[in-house]
C-alpha cells in the first residue's frame, strides 16, 4: 500500500480531468477529447493443412494496415478563440488547403506537468458541429470538431 506522496504518485491512476491540448503552437482548452484509438485491420489467411491431418483449411488471422484515427474535440464556444482555432482551420479545408497539424493531448499530474502524451499525427478537420440553440435552456454553448489523422503515438514524460 502506498503511504508516501511519492508512492501515491507512482502507484495510483491519474485522473482524466487534468489535461491540455496543443494544436500546433497553441494550447487550447477543451472540455472533452475522445477517439484516441490505435486500431489495426485484420486479414484472414487460409491454407490447406499438411501435417495435422485435420480436414478443411487452416485459418490464420493476421494484423494488416493501421486504421485511420478519428478524434473528437469538444469545447465551450468562446469569442475570438473558437473562430481563430476551429472555424478558420476547417474553412481552410473547404478551400482545399489542407492544413494538417500534429496535436498533443497531455495528461497532467497535480502540478500541471505532462505525465503521458498522445500525439495525433497529421490531423485535419472533417466536421464542425455548432451548438444546438434552445430558448428554454441555459446550458453552455458547446462546439464539437471531428478530426481524421494518420496515427496516434504515446509518449511518457
Amino acid at each position: 500500500m502506498a503511504v508516501s506522496k511519492e508512492d501515491i504518485g507512482q502507484a495510483y491512476p491519474l485522473p482524466v480531468y487534468n489535461y491540455k491540448v496543443e494544436i500546433g503552437a497553441d494550447t487550447v482548452a477543451f472540455s472533452e477529447v475522445s477517439g484516441l484509438n490505435i486500431t489495426y485491420e485484420t486479414t484472414t489467411y487460409k491454407e490447406s493443412p499438411t501435417e495435422s491431418g485435420t480436414p478443411g483449411p487452416r485459418i490464420l488471422y493476421m494484423p494488416a494496415q493501421r486504421s485511420a484515427v478519428n478524434v473528437t474535440l469538444k469545447k465551450g464556444l468562446v469569442r475570438g478563440i473558437s473562430i481563430r482555432h476551429l472555424y478558420s482551420w476547417i474553412n481552410a479545408t473547404q478551400l482545399n488547403q489542407n492544413d494538417k497539424k500534429d496535436i498533443f493531448i497531455r495528461l497532467c499530474d497535480e502540478n500541471g506537468d505532462a505525465v503521458i502524451s498522445w500525439k495525433v499525427n497529421n490531423a485535419f478537420p472533417t466536421k464542425l458541429d455548432v451548438p444546438t440553440f434552445d430558448a428554454n435552456s441555459n446550458d453552455v454553448a458547446i462546439e464539437s470538431m471531428e478530426l481524421m489523422a494518420d496515427r496516434v503515438t504515446i509518449e511518457e514524460a
